[in-house]
């Protein structure tokens, strides 16, 4: 999937006459996960190179949907996915993106812990992030499965970045709880259709990295106390590739840029390059990102 091209002519029709105005609620209205996004039933995603898109990038992003953390879908169904769609195009820092979606919740409590969208390129992204079902589950259990989204990665998607150029495509994970320890066998069968032993949250992120520049994005803003501090714990799992953001609402500018350093840039000159309270929101948030080229190099963990 992946043909056609962002077009903010066309994201601004689909806003008008899906999503301004309305209530979360509103906009986002299934009531269950749709068979078209359940990983279990999903063979492969694939982002593959047409003549819109002939060298073209895969990204995912992979939103926590659990409790307040839907205001993460919300952003990008009103803002997110146009300013992270544009930027890239204008600032160039990698080819012909295709966007997919995933929603992540809790494996051991959630009825839907896992969703996909298709990769695309074009306002069909919007569509089928706004089908998703924003469950609003989670559990007590200080942690969110967000290991499947890098499983899912791993084992379901396939992209001709990879295939054909040997270039890694970018996974963020995005929430503001720590990741569970792992993916029990049940789990990776129920939810992701995979016969699989029990992988630890450290094997999963190994096995996305080996096609992906791993990435996770702490949401900061109302962040409650865990017995495991998120920060801490996903900078152990993730050296150099964690991100704190403060304010939720600049998300999109916030994984470009880091696409950004990943590809080459300085982090100051990222950060200055956004305008306002963006450049010092974007400043915070990448500031433990190391730049390629530096002595101790952005750590690769394949």
């Amino acid at each position: 999937m992946g043909t056609g091209r962002w077009d903010s002519g066309a994201w601004s029709s689909y806003s008008t006459a899906h999503v301004a105005g309305k209530s979360s609620a509103a906009v986002f209205s299934s009531k269950k996960m749709k068979d078209e996004f359940d990983p279990a039933k999903i063979n492969v995603r694939e982002s593959r190179d047409s003549a819109d898109n002939p060298n073209s990038t895969p990204i995912i992003v992979g939103v926590d949907v659990t409790g307040s953390m839907g205001i993460i879908a919300d952003n990008l169904i009103r803002d997110g996915l146009n300013t992270l769609a544009t930027e890239i195009y204008a600032r160039k820092p990698v080819s012909d993106p295709h966007v997919m979606a995933l929603a992540i919740g809790d494996a051991y409590v959630d009825q839907a812990p896992l969703q996909a969208t298709q990769f695309e390129a074009d306002i069909r992204i919007a569509k089928q992030l706004q089908e998703l079902w924003l469950e609003k589950g989670g559990g007590p259990n200080d942690g969110e499965s967000y290991n499947l989204a890098h499983l899912f990665a791993a084992e379901k998607t396939v992209s001709d970045a990879w295939e054909k150029r040997g270039k890694k495509g970018y996974l963020f994970t995005i929430g503001d709880e720590p990741v569970l320890e792992q993916v029990t066998s049940d789990q990776a069968s129920k939810f992701l259709g995979l016969q699989t032993p029990t992988l630890t949250t450290e094997e999963c992120i190994r096995m996305a990295s080996a096609k992906y520049e791993v990435f996770h994005v702490v949401i900061n803003e109302k962040r409650r106390g865990f017995g495991i501090d998120p920060i801490v714990q996903w900078k152990s799992l993730l050296p150099q590739r964690v991100i704190v953001l403060n304010d939720h609402t600049k998300l999109a500018e916030t994984i470009v840029s880091a696409i950004q350093v990943a590809e080459g840039a300085k982090k100051a000159d990222v950060a200055s390059s956004w305008s306002g309270g963006t450049s010092m929101v974007v400043a915070g948030a990448i500031q433990d990102l190391v730049e390629v080229g530096a002595s101790t190099g952005v750590r690769r963990l394949a």
